[in-house]
């Protein structure tokens, strides 16, 4: 996880209330194994990425530092990690894991994902599916414990 969101950090620490800041990659495309037809199994094909990551309010706005913001450069080479090495079928479970990669490992409390395959169909521009999640929809970096007691306390 990248230490600048790990546990304490202002951003990650946020009631889910706060007002968030938006950092987003438009239009990212890369090449993936994914599909249930036959030779979609076998052969990457294109597929395209809208993301949004909401966080509370980025110090970087202050500060003018990279270390305090979300490093869009390093969200586009771990999407093309996750491209390469995913071992899902539909984009549904795809978008989900790109969804994770953005709560876990650039501290997001908020997601939206727009995932499509273009020209999957001649007579379609594109086939795809948008998500929002929120880091409160998700499993604690603690795994089953961290549920333990979740929801005793009212908001």
């Amino acid at each position: 996880m990248n230490e600048r969101f790990a546990a304490g950090n202002a951003i990650t620490d946020a009631p889910a209330h706060v007002a968030l800041d938006i950092v987003y990659i438009e239009g990212f495309t890369g090449q993936t194994v994914i599909g249930i037809d036959a030779p979609e199994l076998h052969t990457a094909q294109p597929v395209r990425l809208d993301l949004a990551i909401g966080v509370p309010s980025l110090r970087a706005c202050h500060t003018d530092r990279i270390g305090d913001t979300v490093d869009y450069s390093a969200v586009r080479t771990a999407l093309h990690t996750l491209l390469a090495t995913h071992k899902v079928q539909l984009l549904e479970a795809l978008a989900e894991q790109i969804a994770q990669l953005a709560i876990g490992s650039f501290g997001a409390h908020w997601v939206r994902v727009s995932l499509s395959k273009p020209a999957k169909f001649d007579d379609v521009s594109a086939v795809g599916v948008l998500i929002e999640r929120r880091r409160s929809q998700t499993r604690s970096a603690w795994g089953a414990c961290g549920s333990l007691g979740e929801g005793l306390i009212p908001d």
